[in-house]
């Protein structure tokens, strides 16, 4: 079940993390890639890919650094359990 108004939140979320990617010259799904690897050494996220385009991508994404206070935004905006619903956007 979605709560009202958590769809127009994702959204308002969404529109951040755009912007933090922007800021890199990167794609949101590379943010995502690049705040992954900063999580640790025990995390390796496996993406799927239909295009071999978005693998390029992807493998791009690990030579992302983040910034410590883009690391600490990005918990803000989107902490464990932010996003609900059915879908994300």
């Amino acid at each position: 079940m979605v709560q009202v108004g958590t769809g127009i939140i994702s959204r308002q979320r969404l529109e951040e993390i755009k912007n933090i990617a922007a800021e890199y010259d990167i794609s949101p799904a590379q943010l995502a890639l690049a705040w992954l690897v900063a999580q640790g050494d025990n995390i390796m996220p496996i993406p799927g890919s239909r295009k071999t385009s978005r693998i390029d991508e992807n493998i791009a994404a690990l030579n992302v650094t983040l910034s410590p206070e883009t690391l600490q935004k990005l918990d803000q905006i989107a902490p464990i359990g932010a996003f609900k619903g059915a879908t994300l956007v």
